[in-house]
Order: structure tokens, then sequence, then C-alpha cells
């Protein structure tokens, strides 16, 4: 053999080792880490039963990838930035995770993201709402997938404005969540024909909302808007009711509500409340089916982020499975080349800016009379199209789109 087909033949063979490389899955074993508020502001709308929906999706996956084992390790996330960047960089560094779910807080998805770039690893974002994540915070490692702040501006606030709902009031957490829902709704109710007349920024979390509804009532607005979500936003929905703010005249709009924080509140004190979700378990035979089982094994029904957990759990494994990788953009290629059609979303999409678009709903909550159970909590007013629920991407400052 000449030296030219020796080299020619080694350099061949180098390929197909790095091609087979990169087509292996790294240790044998898909190691996910599920980080979320576990005990304070967001525990109920993720948390634990968000934990659990993933382990419903690596057990009804058979707890194994093309023979490789899939491992699961969590972390509190206490709503911390510098707590969650902490972990996150000590798995991928020290532990061998190759994908983090849950992300609830935005501040913490944000810095957890820049991680996860710097380190090629992938990140789904199931719990955040700031429409940031995926526009001027958007990285090629991770995924936004159940909503954001752009269609509950979309939904709830182009709903109420054109109910006659012209001058609002806006009472904010004062977070990138926050921030974002605040701006997503000032363009809307701008853009119909509304007016923001004041903003008043809450510290996260926030015990007692006293001088901010007594600021909210004295500003004479149509519409009080609350821009929080979490025990914030009952706690602020509760503290309305005890100072008569609707009895008054005024509108209350929960513009990020969850199911878990309208069965805390009650149907009697919630009746009537319009929302923007992105799924609900009562909606056809599919969603019934899988809630019934969450229900037996959590005790309560899921909201639409555990629902998510669960369905993007089973979309990263599924790509893991047909690309036999779990390198982060092989898995993220595919998901973004594949459909998604399960019982959390029909003809969903991921895009090349991370975002997972799919059909949103605008819902009111049921009065007592409609209500036939504890959970039965929800009508679906609309549904709006996943073309017009979120930010088109003519719109976008995501690099990843306009190349800058």
């Amino acid at each position: 053999m000449t030296i030219m087909k020796k080299l020619l033949t080694s350099a061949i063979a180098s390929t197909l080792m790095v091609a087979g490389a990169q087509a292996e899955i790294s240790n044998n074993t898909v190691k996910i880490g599920y980080l979320a508020d576990m005990s304070g502001t967001y525990r109920d709308l993720a948390g634990p039963n968000g934990l659990a929906a993933l382990e419903m999706a690596v057990a009804d996956f058979g707890g194994k990838v093309k023979g490789a084992k899939i491992e699961v390790v969590s972390s509190d996330d206490r709503n911390s930035p510098d707590v969650s960047s902490s972990t996150v960089r000590r798995w991928v560094e020290n532990e061998d995770v190759d994908m983090v779910a849950g992300l609830v807080a935005s501040s913490v998805s944000i810095a957890v993201s820049d991680i996860l770039e710097e380190k090629g690893k992938l990140g789904i974002v199931s719990g955040s709402a700031a429409s940031s994540i995926t526009n001027e915070h958007c990285t090629p490692n991770h995924i936004h997938y159940v909503y954001d702040t752009y269609p509950l501006a979309n939904g709830t606030a182009s709903a109420i404005v054109k109910e006659g709902g012209k001058s609002w009031f806006i009472l904010t957490a004062d977070y990138a969540f926050g921030h974002s829902l605040e701006a997503d709704v000032t363009k809307v109710v701008e853009e119909n024909g509304g007016k923001v007349v004041q903003t008043l920024r809450h510290p996260f979390p926030t015990p007692d909302f006293s001088s901010f509804i007594l600021q909210a009532q004295g500003s004479g607005a149509d519409v009080v808007a609350l821009a929080n979500a979490g025990a914030d936003t009952t706690n602020a929905i509760n503290t309305a009711g005890e100072f008569g703010l609707t009895q008054s005249g005024q509108t209350l709009a929960a513009l990020l509500l969850f199911l878990t924080d309208v069965h805390a509140l009650g149907v009697d004190a919630a009746q009537g409340i319009q929302l923007t979700t992105g799924w609900y378990w009562d909606m056809n035979d599919e969603t019934r089916a899988w809630s019934d089982r969450f229900l037996e094994k959590t005790g309560v029904r899921p909201t639409m982020v555990h629902a998510g957990i669960y369905s993007s759990t089973i979309q990263y494994l599924k790509a893991i499975e047909a690309t036999d990788s779990d390198e982060a953009q092989t898995v993220r290629k595919q998901m973004m080349d594949t459909p998604i059609n399960d019982m959390f979303a029909t003809n969903g999409r991921i895009r090349e800016d991370g975002r997972m678009v799919h059909d949103m709903y605008l819902a009111q909550v049921k009065t007592p009379a409609e209500s036939k159970d504890e959970w039965d909590l929800y009508k679906i007013v609309r549904t709006i199209p996943a073309e017009e629920a979120f930010r088109p991407l003519s719109e976008s400052k995501c690099p990843l789109v306009t190349g800058n």
C-alpha cells in the first residue's frame, strides 16, 4: 500500500471513528437534572410534582433509551440564579448531566442557559414565562416549551381591552418574568386602543399586598392587572377580595394563573376570571387519561407545566432514540425536525429560536354552579392558534434568527 493510500485510509478511519463517537450515548447513560422551586412561591405549579411528571415520562420510556440507562437527579433552585448556576455547573462538570429540565423562575432559566451554552449541554424550559428566553436571551442550547408572556398578553389582555377595559394599572413582580409580561401587556393594551395609566413593581416574593392594592384602587383604572405568578398572585387576589376591588367596579386581571392557584383560591373567589393557558387537563380523552394517572401518582391534577415537563421529556428521549446520541446539538436538531403530537400539543413544532409553538387557550374560571368537582375549574372560551399566539419570527431579536 502506498503512503498516499495509507494516509487516505487513516483519514477515513479517523473520520468514521469521530462520527461513531458523536453518535454514541455518553457514558452509556442519559442523565437528566430536574431544577425547580421545590419549596417556595412556585412550588405548586411545578415543584415536586414536576419531578413526578418527569419520572412518569422516564418510566413510560422503559427506563432506558437505546440500551442506555436513564438517570434523574434533582435540586431546589430556591428561586436564586446564583444557587441554580452553581448547581448546574456542578451537574455538567462533575456529574455528567446531559439535559436540565424544569426551570421555572425566568431569572434562573436565563442564568442557567448561559452555562448550558458554555458547556455544550441542553436545557428544556417548561416553567418560565419571560418571552425574552427565546428572544434576546436565546441560545442554541435551550428550548422554551410550554408558554411565555407573549401569548399571555395576546390572550388575556387583548380580550379584556376588547370588552371595554381601556385604562390599566399593572402590578408587576420585580424580576425578569414580571418585566417581560409588563412590556408585552403594555404593547397589546396600547395596540388595542387602551392605555396603561400606572405600573407598580413589588418585591419577589411579597407576603402582604395591602399597600399595593390600595394604590391600584386609588389609580381609578378600569383594570388592575397582576403581572406575577404562584403564591404572589393568589395573595394579591385574596387581598383584592378583602378590599372589595371588583365590587367597586374595577376588573381584576390575573395575567398568569395556574390550575393550582385557582384550586387554592376556590371557585367562589376566582369565578369569572379570564386567563390564558397552554393546556388543560379536561380538554379531551387523551388529556384526561394522562391526568388520571398523574392524579393517582400525586393526588392533584396537573398544571400546564407538569404536562409540558412530561411531553418535553418524552420528545427529548425520542430524539436520542432516533439519533443514537445525547449530544446537545444533535438532539435539539432532531427535536426541531419532529412535529409534536401527544397529550400536550397537536402539530406543535420547535422553531430555530428554540420556541415550541402550539395552540394556546383563553379560559374562564367556572362558577360554583358550573363546577362539578374540586378540579372542574375551567371552561375554554376560545383557541388561540399557534401562529397567532407566539411572537412571530419577523419580530425576533434572537441572533439565531437575525444572524446578528
